[in-house]
């Protein structure tokens, strides 16, 4: 594999996304999206909002939970995916109506035809996406050879061949191991595969592995993840009103949070399955934004703090790898009124 430039390191590290299993998969430890749904009865007209593994989403559950919804007045169905692929299909095929997930994968789903829209930025990953791997290797030249694992098309996947293209090492070089997040993890422990790829929480339990450590993380490419939250086109012209109350929901969230931080950690471990000393340690390798942080992002600017440049650099990186047949229209993607409307909301608190 050729070398990239700084920049298309980015790139290729934006191109997709975005906790904690033993020997087992994690789904042992975190309630299922069926038995959340079946803890209280779906309210008609309910938003349903899709969410998955990742420090920068649990606060929904924080919404959920301390009745933040209500508190909005919007009535909020939250979905848990134990995969976060899943998630990204079920609002690509528009079976929910919005969805936690990186800009990679929804520029990725707006090639495929996809119809979606960006209204919020969650956080950017600083640290808590990580290549870990065994005693024995103590540099990206030594993975040659190695079996090393990933969940194929998430971000830890793109991670991983960041850092082999910064090194010079060709991806052939690595064999390759595609496994689900979690399977990965467990995988890893089992001592099955020499390096993994993946994303806080599963980091916590790969790292339970004797000798084991990190060989480079997300931190080494500041600003290169950001994670949002993304609805359907269709919903965002029909509901407005229930997209802004969601939006305010999030922001009413990290108020909570921030004047009740570890009732809040508490509500989130629980989640992630990890305990709260754990889940601390994730604390500086997610960046959540504030709404200055929003607004800011969405304004277009010449380097990659701009969703719009991001955007753009991305759909000419899929064109280039053949991953799209043409570079995608983003000129609708963006959306930034709720986060606008929200901040003149709230100026003079």
């Amino acid at each position: 594999m050729k070398l990239r430039s700084p920049l298309s390191y980015c790139v290729l590290f934006l191109i997709t996304l975005s906790f904690i299993v033993g020997c087992t998969n994690p789904a042992v430890y975190i309630k299922t999206t069926t038995e959340l749904e079946a803890a209280s009865s779906s309210v008609a007209g309910a938003v349903r909002l899709g969410f998955s593994a990742w420090p920068g989403w649990f606060p929904w559950q924080v919404a959920q939970e301390q009745g933040i919804f209500e508190a909005t007045n919007v009535p909020v169905e939250l979905k848990w995916f134990d995969g976060y692929l899943e998630s990204i299909s079920t609002l690509t095929a528009e079976q929910i109506d919005a969805n936690s997930q990186t800009l990679g994968d929804t520029v990725s789903s707006v090639s495929g035809g996809a119809d979606q829209v960006v209204v919020l930025v969650n956080d950017n990953s600083t640290g808590n996406d990580k290549v870990i791997v065994s005693e024995s290797i103590n540099s990206i030249a030594d993975l040659k050879g190695k079996k090393v694992a990933a969940e194929e098309g998430t971000v830890d996947h793109f991670l991983l061949l960041l850092g082999l293209d910064k090194a010079g090492i060709a991806r052939q070089d690595i064999q390759f191991v595609p496994l689900e997040t979690g399977k990965a993890a467990a995988a890893f422990v089992a001592e099955q595969i020499d390096a993994v790829a993946v994303f806080a929480p599963f980091t916590t339990q790969a790292l339970k592995r004797p000798g084991s450590k990190e060989l480079f993380s997300s931190k080494e490419f500041p600003g290169a993840i950001s994670d949002h939250l993304v609805f359907t086109r269709k919903f965002v012209e029909a509901n407005p009103d229930k997209v802004q109350a969601v939006v305010d929901s999030w922001f009413a969230t990290l108020d909570y949070m921030n004047a009740n931080l570890e009732q809040a950690y508490d509500i989130m471990a629980k989640r992630a399955g990890v305990s709260v000393d754990e889940y601390k340690q994730y604390a500086d390798g997610t960046q959540i934004f504030t709404i200055e942080e929003n607004l800011k992002a969405f304004q277009p600017a010449n380097d990659m703090t701009s969703l719009l440049f991001a955007a753009e650099e991305m759909g000419d990186f899929l064109v280039e790898t053949g991953l799209a047949a043409q570079k995608p229209d983003i000129t609708q993607l963006f959306d930034d009124r709720f986060v606008r409307a929200y901040a003149e909301k709230n100026k003079n608190s």
